[in-house]
């Protein structure tokens, strides 16, 4: 599959490989102006380009995903300040993947961030071309839903998951392969989800609903259901990160488990 108009190969690129992009070109692909991604530069919220030929100003996946970031965080409602402060936390050599993940994480803070989307506008977003197939694989991936009662191409987009699963558009994984792995994961994350659902509910829940019921201060049902959302707010995004940090390490030890020096190692 092609890159986007102004897209270019380069093994000199801020990522290393991949294609790299002209700030015109950056700017259709993150959907921002150049102004912006210039301000950005003269904040540190993106590192500058590499400098090629004719001091033209190359730009890499790592500067589109970290764009992407910015954009999750303020749509969060974080000001410039605090988004600068989040970055600043961040690793200096974190990959255009690992930033594509963070976002992920940020988007999954929403209650709901899926997004409506024609077929043209998530070819443009990815900068290539998708067939069918492509779609079907996406829709796999829980990256984009077809939607049924929306107008014919159109699809509801997880911003989050839709550039991760286009990376892997280009990995030879089947389609049954892609729709047996996210059945395991739904399968163990509601089994999570139900654990820690029922140790809140036990251990913070009915305490704070018992001791407002001891002082006399009786809720109604909406009243009840804020303060529900009010003390399980501030949980989320430190769930997420942790159900991502511990997924990545027990990831990491089967993989050296199942791979070793000498090859896979065969079951049975």
């Amino acid at each position: 599959m092609g890159t986007g108009t102004g897209a270019t190969t380069d093994p000199g690129s801020p990522d290393g490989d991949g294609p790299t992009f002209t700030v015109d070109a950056l700017a259709a692909r993150a959907g921002v102006t150049v102004r912006t991604i210039r301000f950005y530069g003269t904040r540190g919220l993106l590192p500058p380009p590499v400098i090629g030929p004719r001091r033209v100003g190359r730009y890499g996946a790592a500067h589109l995903s970290r764009l992407a970031l910015i954009e999750e965080l303020q749509r969060q409602g974080m000001t410039l300040a605090a988004v600068e402060r989040y970055l600043e936390q961040l690793p200096g050599d974190l990959s255009a993947q690992d930033l594509a993940i963070h976002r992920a994480l940020v988007a999954s803070w929403m209650p709901d961030s899926a997004e409506v989307a024609t077929h043209a506008e998530v070819e443009r977003r990815l900068g290539r071309t998708l067939a069918e197939g492509d779609v079907e694989r996406l829709v796999a991936m829980g990256a984009v839903e077809r939607e049924r009662d929306g107008a014919p191409g159109t699809y509801r987009v997880d911003p989050g998951l839709l550039r991760l699963g286009a990376q892997l558009l280009d990995v030879p994984i089947a389609y049954e392969t892609i729709l047996a792995a996210r059945t395991v994961l739904v399968e163990h994350t509601r089994s999570v989800a139900h654990e820690l659902t029922r140790l809140f509910r036990d251990e913070v829940w009915h305490p704070y609903r018992d001791r407002e019921e001891d002082d006399g201060r009786a809720q109604g049902e909406a009243e009840r259901a804020e303060a529900m959302r009010a003390l399980s707010a501030p949980m989320r995004p430190l769930v997420v990160q942790a159900l991502v940090t511990a997924f990545q390490r027990s990831l990491k030890e089967e993989l050296r488990a199942a791979f070793t020096v000498d090859g896979p190692q065969q079951d049975g």
